[in-house]
């Protein structure tokens, strides 16, 4: 299950550099800290511990994205996807129109919240909003019906622009904003 999950995450991170970027047959480098794959697999593992979990990926994760190698430096993780998993990505899955569609609105010069609501609304009429008094971000915004998009979405917006990051739940949670 754990393998799932990173999976999943890994797959959704490069779909996302890709709607940012566009696509490359290229290496890539994903960070994560040793929280976030805690959550992953349920576990408390320390670096160490993750560390020797990851040294051997199920072959479902390596036949996709190729050989991925993971090193770590206390615990923070680099994950190093070789082209093979940028290629595999953007020929082998469906491309996620939800976020190319906000990566385009939010690098849109002017767009604005009500924009963004609208969006996450074509999308589902069944969303969560919570405004956020953190210093960090305005809003967060998530889907509360869609098990493909399980995101928290933290807006803040700068004047001039809004930015946005996502997270995901556990992760959220774990910054108790």
């Amino acid at each position: 299950m754990g393998y799932d999950k990173l999976e999943k995450n890994l797959i959704d991170i490069i779909k996302e550099e890709q709607a940012k970027l566009g696509f490359f047959k290229e290496d890539i480098r994903l960070y994560y800290p040793l929280s976030s794959l805690n959550h992953f697999f349920a576990a408390n593992d320390t670096a160490d511990e993750m560390q020797k979990r990851l040294d051997a990926l199920p072959a479902s994760l390596t036949d996709k994205l190729g050989d991925i190698r993971v090193s770590h430096k206390e615990d923070r993780f680099c994950f190093h996807i070789p082209p093979q998993g940028t290629v595999y990505v953007h020929d082998n899955t469906a491309g996620n129109e939800f976020i190319k569609e906000l990566v385009n609105l939010v690098g849109r010069h002017g767009c604005t919240m009500n924009e963004i609501l609208d969006l996450f609304h074509t999308y589902s009429e069944n969303i969560i909003t919570e405004e956020m008094d953190n210093g960090e971000f305005d809003r967060l915004i998530r889907f509360a019906d869609n098990p493909d998009d399980t995101y928290y979405y933290c807006f803040k917006d700068e004047g001039c622009h809004i930015i946005y990051h996502r997270f995901l739940p556990e992760d959220y949670t774990d910054f108790d904003f």
